[in-house]
């Protein structure tokens, strides 16, 4: 019991803590490039096969704005990137929560000593001491190896009580198998102090250069513009005029770059369109050579955006090749269908004549009975030419609709006389919905007959 008094007194200066304050900034990292530069990541950054994705920020202040920044992977170096991150998330973790943790840990390994004094079980005892020395050995991998020389105190000081235990429990003093602590890696990139304002400015300029996108260069561009403007008192005169002149520049010439490439976007996108509706196929490859010569011709400078265009253009490529097929199906269907037109004529100039009549029922703006008669004997008529009428096979739907709308201009006649004869309105109303029912659907037939009469366009 006395060791075991002398052995908790121990920990306890071992396992003094200091109370450091939390710094509220994010941690930065550094993305290093291969060419020996640094581009300063807000937090953490992302790769996604082969981009790396992660905020810049743009002025060297305190919660700064931050340009999301989008880079191609293979431009990084990586061991340098992560020897450094692995480096600030250290000091980030030994700023804010390593003492606490810390904390945690001596008061767990204060308890097992605790524990183990009132343990009157000897193996129970070495189980609980071998524990609490495991979970010792490992705990400096998973916090950075923070105040690792004060944890290997502990464990000499636990190794000691395992060995006195095991002596006492009958084992031999020197027979341990445990867990070691590892030694801190050598190899770590020294922390770089924050971007000053002429640093900020040099990453979003070196940012820029390494984006793939216009668009993300000329925002970068932008804003670096802002921050020599914001930035002037504190920059040298001369660096500040010529980064300027250049930076100007190269965001003219962007934007020279892109109103050209949109001139002949527009051009081409617009020819490919014309050419579709009149399923030019070989007209709208040439559009397609034209664009990628006036590509090359400008330096490919906006492959995104002529990779956008490219893929519309095919597209009506494709609409117009399926349109110059269906044309050639309708030039050699063309006699069925002419011969289909002649023989509709007489039908569909019959249902046109009692549009007017029906047009009356539906409205209940009355009919006389000779009227209702004439309506009843032509629709009569015009179902015997529909019936002798044979429907080519693109044309079935619409013929089928045809008659159904003759049907009901019938019953719209029929319904009609019986509500004159009883003076029934319900039985008017009816005749009106039949009525209505036989123009929509006559509309509907004779539209669908004119499109497959006609040759095939493009919606």
């Amino acid at each position: 019991m006395r060791w075991w008094a002398a052995a908790v007194a121990t920990l306890c200066l071992l396992t003094n803590v200091r109370v450091l304050c939390a710094a509220d900034d994010a941690t930065l990292l550094r993305v290093f490039l291969r060419d020996g530069t640094s581009l300063v990541s807000y937090g953490e950054f992302a790769r996604v096969t082969d981009r790396v994705i992660f905020s810049l920020p743009t002025a060297s202040t305190v919660n700064p704005p931050l340009q999301l920044v989008n880079i191609p992977a293979d431009r990084v170096d990586w061991d340098r990137t992560n020897r450094y991150a692995d480096t600030a998330r250290a000091a980030r973790y030994v700023a804010t929560q390593a003492e606490s943790d810390y904390a945690a840990l001596s008061n767990a390994v204060s308890k097992t000593l605790n524990d183990v004094a009132f343990e009157a079980d000897p193996t129970r005892r070495l189980a609980i001491v071998e524990a609490a020395r495991k979970m010792l050995a490992e705990w400096p991998h998973d916090h950075f190896n923070y105040r690792v020389s004060e944890v290997r105190q502990m464990l000499t000081l636990l190794d000691e009580a395992i060995a006195d235990l095991r002596a006492s429990a009958g084992g031999t003093r020197f027979n341990l198998s445990l867990v070691a602590v590892l030694e801190p890696s050598a190899s770590s990139e020294p922390l770089l102090p924050p971007p000053t304002p002429m640093e900020s400015i040099e990453g979003l300029l070196t940012a820029a250069r390494l984006a793939d996108s216009s668009t993300e260069r000329e925002s970068l561009l932008s804003v670096a513009l802002l921050g020599l403007d914001r930035d002037a008192a504190s920059l040298p005169d001369a660096w500040a005029t010529v980064t300027r002149t250049i930076t100007q520049a190269s965001l003219d010439g962007d934007r020279r770059v892109d109103r050209s490439y949109q001139a002949i976007i527009r051009r081409v996108t617009s020819q490919a369109e014309a050419r579709a509706r009149l399923g030019d196929v070989r007209g709208i490859n040439r559009v397609l050579a034209r664009l990628r010569q006036n590509d090359l011709e400008l330096g490919s400078q906006r492959p995104d955006v002529v990779n956008a265009a490219i893929a519309a253009i095919e597209a009506q490529l494709d609409a117009a090749r399926r349109l110059r097929l269906a044309r050639d199906r309708w030039a050699a269907r063309a006699p069925v269908l002419r011969q289909y037109r002649a023989a509709m004529a007489p039908s569909l100039a019959i249902l046109r004549g009692i549009e007017r009549p029906l047009d009356d029922i539906k409205e209940l703006s009355g009919a006389s009975q000779a009227t209702l008669t004439l309506v009843r004997r032509e629709v009569a008529r015009a179902l015997r030419l529909l019936e002798q009428t044979t429907p080519p096979a693109e044309g079935l739907a619409a013929h089928a609709l045809l008659v159904s709308a003759a049907h009901l201009a019938d019953s719209a006649a029929r319904i009609r006389a019986e509500a004159t004869a009883s003076g029934d309105l319900a039985r008017a109303w009816d005749a009106s919905s039949a009525a209505a029912g036989a123009l929509m659907l006559g509309a509907k037939a004779k539209s669908d007959i004119q499109a497959f009469l006609r040759p095939p366009q493009l919606p």
